[in-house]
């Protein structure tokens, strides 16, 4: 989905013009001709990515009114403030405001392309910076998890339910598609928000130290056990107890899974006396618990404990709206990390991704976006930057770069000489002196003969020229011909020269 612009001004002309510039660069363009219109189309259109305004507008409502309405209603799209008038105290008041740029009439293409896509990272790099503060204090919401998917609405819906109650949820999905995301929106939307969220990968535990791990131990309770570990359960207890790849729990600790989730109680290994908790148990699985306790290698009393509340979370490919939203997010967290001035990704880029299947899901989105911010050069992610996805789609032709050629140490000095061997064969009887029908190189002495006898045959059997072109004298290259049987071959072709 392509970004879109929301413009704002009361010059049919200046609106035309603008719109025509923001096409070109391939952006979509919405138009408003007064703020209470702009206002209006910002509250019940979610998708307009950054608004251009002008700041003279006759009317009730100019451009100062609009940003000071936005700012009441909590609606923080970006906006770049557009005038006739440049002084400073205009370029201050609008920036005090809430603008994030300034430009002024009439504004060069080149300058408002720069403008919008400055605005566009600066937001989504704000944006994920207070997503991330929000998941370390535990306050991650549904707000945070803003999707276009109707598939994925519908699992926020019921997830915006199950965070009212205590009630236990098991999520399902492919791995990589955010399933500890959404566990740490429920818990960031529920009583417990701010409340410790524990997260046990189950797969992850040996199986000698799942009962420790998760419900901890008493000093001495067995070899190596140095201190007392209070365990996963007592660690959540007021919070949120988040257990991933639940269906990878050996049987055995299925069992004391489900007492403690009956009794509320947990036993340390070799205390005297259990340890009441207080959870919200969450649970997560991209394996199908059902099909498991078909196999007898889930417990069904256990399954029909956790799977109160279902929900499967989709995979990437089937709501590829939200691929465009991730991408942004993605390369200004990344941009910034990385110290790198990337401000935008090409229309081409975003509809290779877009197009891709992203088996991994988010994750291998999350991880192709850091690669190609670390590789790109300009200010823009282009195709080139994504090599290897391209080869998989159809249309996109980018080629993947070869390995770098590896240092080779010269006898005569210790730093590496770095050599690059380019080979171009023209004629493939020349590859056949050197290369065996199975493909491996021949060894020398027959390497020796081929090349005698090429040289024979190319230079007619005139000896001198053999014996020149080869550097060797008449008398060596006749005792080699002898030694390798080759004087016959000699003799034929000087009768036919």
């Amino acid at each position: 989905m392509a970004t879109t612009v929301l413009i704002v001004d009361d010059d049919p002309v200046q609106r035309r013009l603008a719109e025509a510039t923001v096409r070109r660069f391939g952006f979509e363009a919405t138009l408003a001709e007064n703020g209470a219109d702009a206002l209006a189309l910002l509250r019940t259109h979610p998708e307009i990515d950054v608004v251009l305004l002008d700041l003279v507008m006759p009317g009730g409502l100019d451009g100062l009114g609009v940003l000071a309405e936005m700012r009441k209603s909590g609606l923080d799209t970006p906006v770049i403030v557009q005038t006739a008038n440049g002084s400073i105290d205009a370029v201050v008041t609008a920036m005090r405001a809430g603008a994030v740029d300034f430009v002024v009439k009439p504004a060069g293409a080149e300058r408002l392309q720069v403008s919008i896509k400055n605005a566009l990272r600066v937001d989504h790099l704000e944006e994920e910076v207070r997503r991330m503060r929000r998941r370390a204090s535990g306050s991650l919401s549904f707000k945070d998890l803003t999707s276009k998917s109707p598939d994925m609405e519908r699992v926020i819906r019921l997830a915006e339910r199950a965070a009212k109650s205590n009630i236990p949820v098991l999520i399902e999905g492919e791995s990589g598609v955010g399933k500890e995301v959404l566990a740490r929106a429920i818990q960031g939307s529920g009583e417990r928000r701010g409340k410790p969220f524990v997260t046990v990968n189950c797969g992850a535990i040996p199986d000698n130290l799942v009962e420790s791990t998760l419900f901890g131990h008493e000093k001495g309770a067995f070899t190596g056990a140095t201190e007392r570990h209070a365990g996963k359960f007592v660690e959540a207890s007021g919070g949120t107890l988040f257990l991933d790849e639940i269906g990878e729990l050996p049987l055995d600790a299925q069992v004391k899974l489900l007492r403690a989730l009956q009794e509320g109680e947990v036993d340390p290994v070799g205390g005297k006396r259990s340890v009441r908790v207080d959870i919200r148990l969450v649970s997560a699985t991209n394996r199908s618990l059902l099909d498991l306790v078909k196999e007898g290698r889930f417990r069904e009393d256990l399954y029909y404990r956790l799977n109160v509340f279902p929900m499967t979370l989709p995979p990437l490919r089937a709501r590829r709206e939200d691929i465009p939203d991730l991408v942004r997010s993605f390369c200004a967290r990344f941009a910034a990390e990385e110290g790198k001035r990337v401000r935008a990704i090409t229309a081409e880029a975003m509809a290779l991704l877009t197009r891709y299947g992203w088996p991994g899901n988010v994750r291998q989105l999350e991880n192709a976006l850091f690669r190609a911010v670390v590789l790109a050069d300009g200010d823009e992610l282009t195709v080139a930057e994504f090599p290897q996805i391209a080869a998989q789609v159809e249309g996109f032709d980018v080629r993947i770069p070869a390995a770098p050629v590896q240092p080779m140490l010269s006898a005569h000095s210790p730093e590496p000489v770095r050599e690059i061997v380019r080979v171009e064969v023209r004629d493939p009887h020349a590859l056949s002196l050197v290369v065996e029908d199975t493909g491996e190189m021949k060894p020398m002495d027959a390497l020796e003969a081929e090349i005698i006898r090429f040289a024979l045959q190319f230079y007619r059997g005139r000896m001198s020229e053999v014996s020149r072109r080869l550097g060797i004298g008449r008398s060596t290259l006749y005792r080699k011909l002898k030694e390798l049987g080759l004087d016959g071959d000699a003799k034929a072709e000087d009768a036919a020269a």
